[in-house]
């Protein structure tokens, strides 16, 4: 199970490129793409390895030697033997999302799962690379210093306890180690090491709202698993709802300093005619609707320029850490 975002592409034609196309696994790959791309990756992954390479179809049998792409606009997600292709609610903002292979994928196959992150931006993919873990599977993440974009691994790392962080060009040898290692025992069973805990443990009727709905957003979990979700079914990561709150708010503010320009235009014209005709009265009253549109306009102006970090980037880089491994158990 594959996820990434930003950088991704160039991550998986070097991952997929690396390993034998007689490696017997099935592969799953999720990319962030924008709901009206046309999704070339596919293909150009397909020119990169032996292996058949397709856009997942809903209800297909799972088999091994296969790379399945989450189609664009969908996510992909795992049945028992078959591939699932769903039109459901975004997570985190995106369809598809890494976390609904990750979490259907170790709920169906519970140790037999090996999660991969890589590059990419925000938390998509921890959550799900948590869940991967609690059912005895492998997690793995691309060394974030060697991520074209650091968020995804990064947010990996410090909240799941990740089996391996290596560098890209040493994850194909690695993935071929683990295929042969599981290949050798019997699957794990399902199981929730400690200090890790699932969807919920405690769900809370939320003083949030859900940023795509505005239904009310109920709490899941706790720690890394802590996410909140709407009955329409938008999941958020707290960091992915936050951004999406901010982007809400963005939009909004924009609408609204657009309709107050508006106002302000129509005040200004009317103020204009008013004096062309005399109407000294009318002239003032519609000068003083200008001047409260200004005023509004400015305020609107200085929130949207305070939503910025600074820097003209609108983020604020994550702070790194050293990774370590876990502890033997």
């Amino acid at each position: 199970m594959i996820g990434a975002s930003a950088g991704g592409v160039e991550a998986l034609i070097v991952l997929l490129g690396g390993l034998p196309t007689d490696l017997p696994v099935s592969l799953f790959v999720v990319l962030h793409l924008p709901p009206t791309a046309r999704s070339m990756l596919p293909a150009i992954l397909g020119r990169t390895t032996r292996m058949q390479v397709a856009a997942a179809v809903d209800g297909e049998p799972i088999e091994r030697g296969r790379v399945y792409v989450a189609p664009v606009d969908n996510h992909l997600m795992i049945g028992d033997g078959v591939v699932r292709v769903v039109h459901s609610a975004r997570e985190n903002g995106h369809r598809p999302a890494v976390d609904p292979l990750f979490r259907t994928a170790a709920e169906v196959y519970g140790g037999r799962v090996i999660g991969v992150v890589l590059s990419g931006t925000r938390d998509c993919g921890t959550a799900g690379l948590l869940e991967i873990k609690r059912h005895g599977g492998i997690a793995v993440v691309q060394d974030p210093e060697d991520a074209v974009f650091s968020e995804m691994p990064q947010s990996a790392l410090d909240n799941v306890p990740v089996d391996h962080c290596v560098p890209l060009a040493r994850l194909p040898p690695l993935l071929v180690d683990l295929v042969r290692q599981k290949a050798g025992r019997a699957p794990a069973k399902a199981r929730t090491p400690e200090g890790m805990v699932g969807e919920n443990v405690e769900a809370v009727e939320g003083e949030f709202t859900c940023p795509e709905c505005g239904g009310n957003l109920v709490r899941n979990g706790d720690g890394a698993m802590l996410n909140f979700r709407c009955k329409v079914g938008h999941r958020y990561s707290p960091e992915g709802l936050e951004d999406e709150q901010a982007s809400a708010l963005d939009a909004a503010l924009w609408i609204a300093l657009r309709t107050i320009e508006d106002s302000a235009a129509l005040a200004r014209r009317m103020a204009g005619r008013a004096a062309e005709r005399n109407q000294a009265n009318l002239q003032a009253h519609f000068e003083a609707k200008l001047r409260v549109a200004e005023e509004r306009a400015a305020l609107v102006r200085r929130a949207l320029l305070g939503t910025n970090d600074g820097n003209g980037t609108g983020a604020v880089p994550r702070s790194k850490r050293a990774w370590r491994p876990p502890a033997a158990e």
